[in-house]
């Protein structure tokens, strides 16, 4: 089974994933980076560095080990083009794919200095995406004044394969968090180096929309990430780790390698020398269901016990999600796209993970087949929003640094046809955190350039101090500390905060 994220981007979000213009920009003097010299590019008030490595090829006998390091190279190393994206099964993603791809982008203000660092991790459900994307373009959010990090880390089965064989050779015991290990290994590389692009080592913020996001809640309890970040951002992640002890079996070590296990036997290759002698396109011919999990090494327990016993990263959150996203994850989240009245209380079941209260059941009804079918993609905004609020209501119980969380109902003007993402759907706002409206052909309005400014300068005040702004109060788990991103256009009703009073606490399931 795939994930709930990006599955149906197809037809319409190929032009957002399509690569630019061939650079004709001048190169710039060498930087001296971990393995060797690089020559970026030029780009006016912006320079960029493309095509870093940050670790070394994970292929052959390193295929599925931890990252290793960086591979020296003699002389001047051209960083002026993407390096291929990560090996995957996304149809929806046109870029070059390889199995060697561990490398990250940068994006600095000419003349930078001690600016504050913004590491972007792609979403794509775990087996998708690239840091390649034209929507997460750095030039734009750069010129808001900071350094500007994207990286590629491994995916799928390539990425998060849990095998017995892997844990006894590995130095840790542990396998299964290949790509979230290579997203931390991205960031010792920028502790290590950024500074000769401008960027503050000690004012690195994580941020990522999706899994990308679900990756800045694993690392904010991961202690293996300790002191490589000091401020979070997360949109609209956090169901790719678990939020109670009640949760663990599903995203537990023995669950992680019983699925390596039956993916293996399926392959052909029990082994895992066998399976390190196979073809990336042998690999992609069995489906594989990817999930992280709790490995005890990347991360060790739930969110839940790691935050009340203080073992999490404590810096500064900033989370949210959409106000239309339901309808996106909707058919991942409970594993079916058909939603009808018969079948409605046990999809309602699946998605909470215990029967609905008469409460619930009244405020989302499913007595029709239509009623079913909105009330799903409601209720799974709603949980979706839920998990994320409950998260932040952790940090601010058991954390010292404050937590901010938004809601995005913003309704931005609309590609023509759309498939994936319409309205204020999954991932809505990308486009204008990153100030990159023009990476798709839409008719922007005055408002929606306006609040992309908006949305840009707050994040990068954020990555600069740890506080989006006045007017931005921090949350405390009541509905006012809520911000809500729109504008007077807005749509009232959009803006309007479910009752998650209806959702019950992870440790307190309703009966």
């Amino acid at each position: 089974m795939k994930r709930f994220v990006e599955l149906a981007l197809v037809a319409a979000c190929l032009s957002l994933f399509m690569g630019g213009p061939a650079l004709a920009a001048p190169a710039l003097p060498p930087v001296t980076v971990t393995g060797g010299q690089i020559a970026g590019v030029d780009e006016q008030d912006v320079r960029k560095w493309l095509g870093i490595p940050f670790a070394a090829p994970p292929v052959g006998d390193l295929r599925w080990r931890s990252p290793q390091p960086v591979i020296p190279w003699q002389g001047v190393r051209a960083a002026d083009a993407f390096s291929p994206a990560c090996a995957q099964t996304a149809t929806w993603l046109p870029n070059p794919k390889s199995e060697d791809c561990l490398y990250l982008n940068i994006w600095a203000p000419r003349n930078a200095r001690n600016l504050p660092v913004m590491v972007w991790i792609h979403g794509g459900g775990y087996y998708g995406g690239s840091a390649a994307q034209p929507s997460y373009d750095g030039r734009n959010l750069a010129r808001h004044g900071a350094v500007i990090v994207t990286l590629n880390y491994r995916l799928g089965v390539l990425g998060f394969f849990a095998h017995p064989e892997l844990s006894a050779e590995s130095a840790h015991k542990a396998s299964g968090n290949q790509g979230i290990e290579d997203q931390i290994a991205a960031l010792q590389w920028v502790r290590d180096n950024i500074a000769a692009f401008g960027g503050d080592p000690q004012r690195v913020t994580i941020f990522g929309n999706s899994a990308g996001g679900e990756s800045v809640a694993q690392l904010m309890a991961s202690p293996v990430a300790k002191g490589l970040f000091q401020r979070a951002i997360s949109q609209s992640g956090n169901f790719g780790v678990p939020l109670n002890a009640s949760e663990n079996a599903y995203f537990s070590r023995q669950s992680a390698e019983d699925r390596a296990l039956t993916y293996a036997k399926a392959v052909g290759s029990t082994h895992i020398s066998d399976l390190r002698q196979l073809s990336v396109e042998d690999l992609h011919k069995v489906a594989y269901y990817t999930l992280p999990s709790v490995d005890g090494y990347v991360l060790r327990e739930d969110l839940t016990t790691t935050y009340t016993q203080k073992r999490h990263n404590d810096v500064p959150l900033m989370a949210g999600w959409t106000a239309d996203e339901g309808k996106d994850l909707a058919p991942e989240l409970v594993f079916t796209q058909t939603f009808t009245a018969a079948n409605y209380q046990a999809l309602v079941t699946r998605l909470l993970g215990h029967a609905p209260s008469s409460e619930l059941l009244a405020a989302y009804p499913g007595a029709t087949d239509a009623e079913a079918k909105a009330s799903i993609n409601r209720l799974s905004n709603d949980w979706w929003g839920w998990r994320i609020w409950y998260w932040a209501g952790l940090q601010a119980r058991e954390g010292k640094a404050r937590p901010y969380l938004y809601y995005f109902a913003h309704m931005p003007a609309q590609p023509k046809p759309c498939y994936y993402g319409c309205g204020v759907g999954h991932g809505a706002e990308i486009l204008f955190v990153f100030d990159n409206l023009d990476a798709e052909k839409r008719d922007w309005t005055p408002q929606d350039r306006q609040l992309a400014t908006r949305l840009a300068d707050t994040w990068v005040r954020f990555a600069k101090d740890g506080d989006p702004g006045k007017d931005w109060p921090a949350f405390d788990g009541r509905s006012d500390r809520v911000h809500i991103i729109a504008t007077e256009k807005d749509a009232k009703e959009t803006q309007t905060l479910p009752d998650f009073s209806l959702f019950s606490p992870p440790s307190e399931p309703q009966k």
